[in-house]
């Protein structure tokens, strides 16, 4: 497994991390050391896929067209020649008027019906967005407006839709013939119409064969069907039980599996390096860097050039540490920090990427398709090439580096009295690991100097942990399970990783930088991407606060803040803790890139971007150059023209991100657990009971973050029955009993990894 960064930012906003699926997207940015990582399979063709990458690219209408299209479809529907002919648009320009037709239907501010009529969607009950199913083969289709809910669509109205695509649906209300009906008060339905763009073209799954016909398993369980294929080419050698890619044919009928062809073969499914090069393939990940990117990158050098350094503030003399993982190789911040009579001063140094990297050159170009780095378990997928990631850019010990930095004074309250940004060289004194840095603050700090510096920075990030509590901030923080492999790519140890003060050390001073750079950009109204994430809808908080309360956990009026706050603070020792914590993320918006300063509000923050990590996101390059445009030292800051597009294309490439991510770590996890179940002497398992059901006990591995199933028939010695308003089982003849909160060692008695679940019995 490869370093990663612990958060800094909101990990409970982005159904993207550790238990099922929460962000991580740090202040700092995720470290993980590079690593090309094994290429397993029988095909493999260059790929130089991206998330996304089939939604086709339709050009921006100017503002003027946009509004007069809009004005006239607000009174009735027309097609493109009535349009044409109303807005008095010559043939010359009838291409552009069918270009700007197109992209304001993706963009759901229009709405094709009957005999290819254009409409406002709201005149016709109509909703436009992605669609994101559920394992139960529902799916809701998620709004693009500020402040908006999701739209209900059940299974059977779900028509060919698959996950991720872009749909448009009718508003239905559930018992009223498919009218709407919104003095009914019933919570809004809808039906998928028309499918505008495919997610993704392929699918990735295992081959099987029956006596008739041959068809692929999914690998994403959203995917309800399977696809049927005609037996491969010859030349694919494909063999059933491989895992295979398949090209998706037109799917007509949702009462007909869809339909296919496999075009590439990856290997066995168990054969070592497959599962990765699967998840690779299924999310569309970029591999290797365009030829012209890879040269461009090699003319830039391995050492600071002396000509840069002569305009920058020269801090190479001042006393600068970074802290990481131990196995990081690429650093993009560094702190320095001293104590004043008045507080402290601090100076935060991120590495200059753009510098480096000019807009709309190849490397440029190449990160903004990349949108950032992905960190799968065996190997790292970087946003920049490996000779600035983790080269030029990256701040090392004992070597010149440029960098742009944050300089501000902080009082006694934590209160900024002065700031400053400046582009900088530095030469770092000391790496420090977590470890080390965690070592040094257990102890008196003594008369060595390294270690008074981290004791004073702790001082400074402990004061304003404090204070962006008592403002509100969320603490939903969860461990990380870190997967330690062979050189087979094979499990060997899951190691848990907590959240402690060297992490939080840095945190604080991400964050920081992050507030101070976000409220200048605010306040001189210079356009650039912020890091927003918005209130959440009061009736997902009404539904979490009743699973709250059917675990005994008081909680008021949850709209209000600090009542969310008291219900987190219920929570340590419970077992159930981290099921609540989870269920609560998940009543939560995600937090996303956005033109607009809307606030953050997990971190209960008015001003916040991301600018910390460019050497890992595009979104931070972006806020870079926007405030180098602010400080006169660039006339080619980002314009706010384009930021709308290039905030929604980053906030997807996070979540395709976050979910190879997750997904990887899960799959390693079952690896790890269906080895264990092969082993002779089975290792045993602390548990703890979350859930009891008249088949069997849910429990979870609190070290390991994995919830698995303990079926009734395992349970020894007794015949079990149900205890359905005590939730609990209950032995006939000893009376055992076996309720939720109850702790009990387990072995893995086995794994299914179709269904990517573990059954566990007592040891």
């Amino acid at each position: 497994m490869l370093a990663r960064r612990p958060s800094e930012d909101d990990g409970w906003l982005m159904n993207s991390k550790r238990p099922p699926g929460n962000e991580k997207s740090p202040a700092r940015g995720n470290r993980k050391k590079s690593s090309a990582g094994s290429h397993a399979g029988k095909s493999h063709p260059r790929r130089n896929s991206r998330p996304g990458k089939d939604r086709p690219q339709v050009n921006q209408p100017d503002q003027a067209l946009r509004g007069a299209i809009l004005e006239a479809l607000a009174g009735s529907a027309m097609n493109a020649q009535e349009l044409a002919q109303a807005l008095n648009i010559p043939v010359s320009n009838h291409d552009r008027l069918e270009q700007a037709l197109k992209h304001l239907e993706l963009q759901g501010e229009i709405a094709r019906v009957r005999k290819h009529r254009y409409i406002i969607p709201e005149l016709a009950d109509l909703f436009t967005g992605v669609i994101q199913f559920h394992a139960n083969g529902s799916s809701h289709v998620l709004s693009e407006t500020p402040d908006g809910k999701d739209l209900l669509v059940r299974a059977e109205n779900t028509s060919t839709a698959m996950h991720g695509d872009r749909v448009v649906a009718r508003i239905v209300t559930p018992g009223l013939g498919g009218f709407r009906g919104d003095s009914t008060g019933a919570k809004k339905e809808g039906r998928v119409i028309r499918i505008l763009t495919r997610a993704n073209s392929t699918i990735v799954g295992t081959l099987q064969q029956s006596k008739k016909f041959h068809y692929v398993v999914p690998d994403d369980p959203r995917i309800v069907k399977d696809l049927y294929v005609p037996p491969p080419d010859a030349s694919l050698k494909a063999t059933p039980g491989d895992k295979v890619v398949a090209k998706l044919d037109a799917w007509e009928s949702r009462h007909l599996n869809p339909e296919g062809h496999v075009i590439e073969v990856l290997g066995p499914a168990n054969a070592p390096g497959v599962d990765m090069l699967s998840i690779i393939r299924k999310h569309n990940l970029p591999q290797e860097f365009p030829a012209e990117v890879q040269r461009l990158a090699a003319t830039i050098g391995t050492e600071v050039d002396p000509r840069d350094t002569a305009d920058r503030l020269d801090l190479r003399d001042h006393f600068v540490f970074t802290i990481d993982p131990d196995d990081a190789k690429d650093f993009d911040d560094a702190i320095q920090i001293e104590r004043t009579p008045a507080g402290w001063k601090v100076a935060i140094h991120i590495a200059d990427v753009s510098h480096y990297v000019k807009p709309r050159n190849p490397l440029d170009k190449e990160a903004s398709t990349r949108g950032n780095s992905i960190y799968l378990v065996d190997r790292v997928i970087p946003m920049l090439p490996e000779a600035l990631s983790n080269g030029i850019c990256s701040l090392k010990p004992h070597v010149d580096r440029l960098a742009f930095s944050v300089l501000a004074e902080i009082d006694k309250s934590g209160k900024p009295r002065s700031v400053r940004f400046a582009k900088t060289v530095i030469r770092s004194a000391h790496r420090l690991t977590y470890k080390q840095a965690l070592a040094i603050l257990e102890k008196p700090p003594g008369k060595d100097p390294l270690a008074n510096h981290v004791h004073t920075a702790w001082e400074l990030s402990s004061l304003l942990r404090k204070k962006r509590f008592a403002a509100g901030s969320l603490d939903l923080d969860f461990p990380e399970i870190k997967v330690r492999l062979d050189n087979l790519g094979r499990p060997v140890a899951l190691e848990r990783l907590e959240n402690d003060i060297s992490h939080q050390l840095i945190e604080e001073l991400m964050l920081l930088a992050n507030e101070l750079v976000a409220r200048e950009l605010k306040l001189r109204k210079q356009p650039t991407v912020y890091r927003i994430h918005e209130k959440p809808d009061p009736e997902k908080l009404m539904e979490f606060r009743e699973f709250a309360a059917s675990q005994g956990l008081r909680a008021g009026d949850l709209t209000q803040r600090g009542e969310i706050q008291r219900l987190l603070a219920q929570l340590p020792g419970k077992p159930f803790s981290a099921a609540v914590k989870i269920a609560l993320l998940k009543s939560l918006k995600r937090a996303r890139y956005f033109t607009e300063p809307l606030g953050h509000y997990g971190l209960s923050k008015a001003d916040y971007t991301h600018f910390t990590s460019p050497i890992r996101r595009y979104s931070d390059l972006l806020v870079h150059r926007a405030l180098e445009r602010r400080l006169g030292l660039s006339k080619s800051g980002p314009d706010s023209a384009s930021l709308a597009n290039v905030s929604e294309h980053l906030s997807t490439t996070e979540r395709t991100a976050a979910d190879a991510e997750r997904e990887s770590v899960r799959l390693k996890k079952l690896e790890f657990f269906q080895l264990q179940a092969g082993a002779k002497k089975r290792q045993k398992f602390d548990a703890v009971i979350m859930d009891a059901r008249n088949f069997g006990l849910f429990v979870e591995l609190p070290e390991f973050l994995l919830t698995g199933l303990v079926h009734i028939s395992a349970l020894p010695d007794d015949f079990f029955v149900f205890d359905a308003p005590r939730c609990r089982l209950i032995g006939r003849r000893t009376k055992k009993t076996y309720k939720v909160g109850d702790k009990i060692t387990v072995a893995v008695d086995k794994v299914d990894m179709f269904k990517q679940q573990v059954d566990f019995k007592p040891a």
